[in-house]
């Protein structure tokens, strides 16, 4: 059952969109500051081969840079539970070798302050 600490506001809706998309170009641009500012110091990731990946790991991991060549995001689905959001978003993308897919997301924001910090994310790809 929702929670009544926060009550969201169509701008909180508006931040967490635009932060669900920083968060897609900043992996597509290996932009690891992004991350370094918006991740909680306890994030955690869980990948779609089940690799489970801590903050510093996932900075590791995304200055590499990304393993598809194009995302595009086709459907975002933002729901608030007082101080906390989730984030579920569906994508196309497209590997390297030019062979295409779907992913599916759920990120999970918890209102610090004025700002929001993704403390955890579970990537699906199919």
């Amino acid at each position: 059952m929702p929670s009544t600490a926060a009550t969201p506001t169509s701008s909180d809706e508006n931040t967490l969109r635009h932060l669900n998309e920083e968060y897609i170009r900043s992996f597509m641009e290996s932009d690891v500051e992004w991350y370094r500012q918006h991740l909680a110091e306890d994030f955690q990731v869980i990948e779609s081969d089940g690799a489970e990946l801590d903050k510093a790991a996932f900075l590791i991991q995304t200055a590499k840079g990304p393993d598809v060549a194009a995302y595009e995001l086709k459907k975002v689905n933002v729901r608030f539970y007082g101080d906390v959001a989730l984030v579920q978003a569906t994508g196309l993308f497209t590997r390297k070798d030019g062979s295409t897919g779907t992913s599916r997301y759920t990120d999970i924001y918890v209102r610090a302050g004025k700002d929001w910090k993704v403390v955890s994310a579970q990537i699906t790809r199919c």
